[in-house]
């Protein structure tokens, strides 16, 4: 098998992700796949039907892998990057996650937006619209209630998230950015009390839970991200949990993503956000599992599937022609 990664930065840097990439070279490495890691930025694209079985990298021609794993880093969803993803889907490369998919899930109101017709619990959330008058106000308190979240469209790893304690302060820090980010797009989410500090990544592959983790904020803080200082602990996930992250997962389409869940006061669990570039340092730290070696294997199981498909779909043609 042969995978290509789609990483921007120096793999042996301290980047987001990069440590991830480095984990996927050495697992490769011992499991005898041949891995390339290629930055978007070498890629030229040319659209031709006459060479389907190549694309260019670096000005040079080369021949297209089994599969391509799109591990852009946070925040990075570039035209020109999704482009490329589009551009490989369509010449017949099995890749992890389309690029529609990742689309839709670095918007979060979208995101929201399946979820809620799929009917899978989250909080609820409400696009910010700029300036924020009286009956915008009423709106927010009435529906969503104080403390408020408030999240940046696009933000990931925590960054652009924060909590807002009450109507004079939201009112302030709202008038603030619309004199300084005018078009910023931002979401306003319902505070989830029971979940404060802590909540709950579970990492789905191709339909399958791979590994869990509780996630817990340092102290002072709201947020549990693991890269903005949290811990993670061992969490063995338990059907409800499992059952919605995959639900989850199928609804958004993703194949490989982290999926996390917040708590509920009453028992059970609602959706925070799903994220289809999950790193998993701090997964394999509390989980002791290998999530590099999980993926290969299910790029794997659905390389074979993806090539008995195609074998069936051509011999089937043949014998229609004759």
């Amino acid at each position: 098998m042969e995978v290509w990664i789609l990483y921007g930065d120096d793999v042996e840097s301290t980047a987001d992700l990069a440590h991830e990439v480095r984990r996927f070279k050495s697992e490769a490495e011992r499991m005898g796949i041949t891995l390339s890691v290629h930055k978007p930025a070498d890629f030229d694209l040319i659209v031709s039907e006459h060479t389907r079985d190549s694309v260019l990298i670096n000005g040079k021609p080369v021949p297209l892998p089994d599969v391509v794993y799109p591990y852009f880093n946070h925040g990075d969803h570039s035209y020109f990057n999704l482009a490329i993803v589009r551009q490989l889907e369509r010449m017949g490369c099995l890749v992890y996650n389309k690029a529609s998919v990742i689309e839709t899930v670095r918007d979060k109101l979208h995101t929201h937006q399946v979820l809620a017709e799929k009917g899978i619990t989250s909080p609820t959330t409400m696009l910010a619209k700029f300036p924020i008058d009286d009956a915008m106000m009423t709106t927010i308190e009435e529906t969503l209630g104080f403390p408020v979240v408030v999240k940046i469209l696009d933000g990931a790893l925590g960054i652009g998230v924060f909590l807002v304690d009450n109507a004079k302060a939201f009112r302030e820090q709202m008038d603030l950015i619309s004199q300084t980010s005018p078009n910023i797009q931002l979401i306003f989410q319902q505070f989830v009390a029971a979940s404060k500090g802590r909540d709950l990544r579970l990492f789905v592959v191709d339909g399958e839970l791979v590994a869990s983790m509780e996630r817990r904020a340092k102290e002072g803080d709201f947020k549990a991200n693991y890269s903005s200082g949290g811990s993670v602990h061992e969490f063995k996930a338990d059907q409800e949990a499992i059952d919605l992250a995959v639900k989850t997962a199928r609804a958004l389409d993703i194949q490989i993503g982290g999926i996390d869940l917040l708590f509920l006061k009453d028992g059970g669990y609602t959706i925070c956000e799903a994220n289809t570039f999950p790193g998993f340092k701090g997964l394999e730290k509390a989980s002791g599992v290998n999530v590099a070696e999980k993926i290969f294997l299910a790029m794997e199981k659905r390389l074979k599937a993806h090539k008995l498909g195609t074998g069936r779909r051509r011999t089937d043609s043949i014998a229609r022609f004759h």
